[in-house]
């Protein structure tokens, strides 16, 4: 196998040339070419060829997020890694929903970006360790909203569904969801009501049933 074909995109030139020469390094990655981003990119993409684009996401007249999605719909077998100085908690989860392989910050060692382009040239995705337990926490809320929604449930309902497995009395369903027993009754039927259960335990139980718990 030939080197690992790189594109740069960044808008910042001392930037791209210090990912250059870093790269320079290391024998099995070509840089094949740079780009600020601009309108010409996707077709600078088309005629290099890169196997893996290392893209920044606030380019001068793009989003990189964007622009990463029009590169993988012209190139579908193109990876790219987000290589950004943002740690924001949307642009991380919109470029994993987006199929991008990974999402590094810019801080990140010369030894974690050689072996993130490794990794997903042979197919993996890669997320800043620094950003591991916010891409898991988020990932796992979406996941747990879309079967709350499946099951015509909100927010509300799943806290007091989880209450209810560890065993509390409407008192303490009370005290922890700052509600008066009086509205805890009333949630509790409308609970029941959304589950089809006819008690806690059946509430409890189709909780697990559908994953929610």
């Amino acid at each position: 196998m030939g080197p690992i074909r790189i594109l740069i995109v960044d808008d910042h030139q001392v930037v791209r040339q210090g990912i250059r020469s870093l790269l320079s390094e290391y024998a099995e990655i070509q840089v094949a070419g740079e780009s600020d981003g601009g309108p010409a990119t996707l077709a600078q993409c088309a005629e290099l060829r890169p196997d893996v684009v290392l893209l920044d996401i606030k380019l001068a007249d793009a989003n990189g997020l964007v622009l990463g999605r029009s590169l993988m719909r012209q190139q579908p077998e193109l990876k790219i890694i987000i290589l950004t100085s943002y740690d924001n908690e949307e642009y991380l989860i919109d470029a994993i929903r987006s199929g991008m392989s990974g999402y590094l910050l810019k801080n990140s060692s010369a030894e974690i970006l050689v072996d993130t382009i490794r990794a997903v040239q042979n197919g993996e995705r890669r997320i800043c360790k620094d950003l591991m337990t916010t891409a898991l926490n988020t990932m796992e809320q979406l996941g747990r909203k879309r079967l709350l929604d499946a099951s015509g449930l909100d927010e509300e309902d799943y806290q007091l569904l989880r209450l209810l497995a560890g065993g509390a009395n409407n008192e303490e369903l009370a005290n922890k969801l700052y509600m008066s027993e009086r509205t805890v009754k009333r949630k509790l039927q409308e609970l029941l009501a959304k589950l089809h259960a006819s008690s806690r335990a059946q509430a409890v139980a189709e909780g697990y049933k559908r994953g929610i718990l």
